[in-house]
């Protein structure tokens, strides 16, 4: 007598800890196409910017030296706000609705997904500080000592750390209105201690060694850089590593903390 076996199904492999370029090209690419579908969102991320430096140009049009001197620094704060509020909404959503509950069931790591969304918004970000410079530069007359090269750098940056902290908080809100709340938390206290109203040194000793923990106010050194010297220096140099450094960082916190489900 014979006997006859049933092929077992072979188990699908589960990601290993390591990035895969292939997975996370996909996560990028369905994100862009989502967003593709989105013109509000785009309009927010890439509009938006350009729109309150043209305004901010306008309120000091008796003073075009102030717009000279704060609007370097905003160039890079506008970008990081609104990358910061698109990035932790959109991701809170994929989240609710469960799409991310589905992908996390397929051989996806959790950091080719947030990778993935890094890559996508990344390349929103690229677009939008190009035109935000641009805008500011050429349209607006900002006028700058250093590399407009070096502006954008920054301001590029600044995106991506923005970027970086949205998909961070997104693992700890319940809903976009959660989410949103975010924002004066995390926000606005960089906001008022990164020098762009008073200088960092002017302040209350504990607020002044708060601010030397903050990427913000790195970003803004890195812009006051570029606007007061013709070269870059070892100044713009550390500036600019801390800012990187620091979305490289929140990126790998948000791959530790994303969950499956909305709390």
């Amino acid at each position: 007598m014979t006997t006859t076996t049933t092929p077992t199904a072979t188990p699908r492999p589960a990601p290993t800890g390591a990035l895969n370029s292939s997975r996370t090209l996909a996560t990028a690419a369905r994100v862009l196409r989502q967003l593709r579908h989105d013109p509000r969102t785009i309009a927010l991320m890439i509009l938006i910017p350009c729109v309150m430096l043209f305004l901010l140009r306008y309120v000091f049009d008796g003073s075009p030296r102030t717009f000279d001197n704060i609007g370097a620094s905003l160039l890079g704060i506008f970008p990081l706000i609104t990358m910061f509020l698109v990035t932790s909404i959109a991701t809170l959503r994929e989240r609710t609705s469960g799409t991310l509950e589905r992908l996390l069931a397929l051989p996806l790591g959790k950091g080719d997904l947030i990778a993935g969304y890094a890559l996508a918004f990344g390349t929103l970000a690229i677009i939008q500080s190009a035109l935000a410079t641009g805008l500011a530069l050429w349209a607006l007359d900002l006028d700058v000592t250093g590399s407009p090269w070096l502006l954008l750098l920054v301001a590029l940056l600044d995106a991506l750390l923005g970027t970086a902290l949205g998909l961070f908080v997104s693992a700890f809100a319940a809903s976009e209105f959660q989410a949103v709340q975010f924002m004066p938390a995390v926000i606005f206290p960089q906001l008022l201690l990164c020098g762009l109203f008073t200088p960092r040194d002017t302040m209350h000793p504990a607020l002044e060694a708060l601010s030397d923990v903050l990427p913000m106010s790195y970003a803004v050194d890195g812009m006051n850089e570029v606007l007061h010297h013709t070269d870059m220096t070892a100044t713009f140099v550390r500036d600019a590593l801390v800012v990187a450094g620091c979305a490289l960082l929140v990126l790998c916190l948000g791959a530790a903390t994303l969950r499956r489900r909305t709390p």
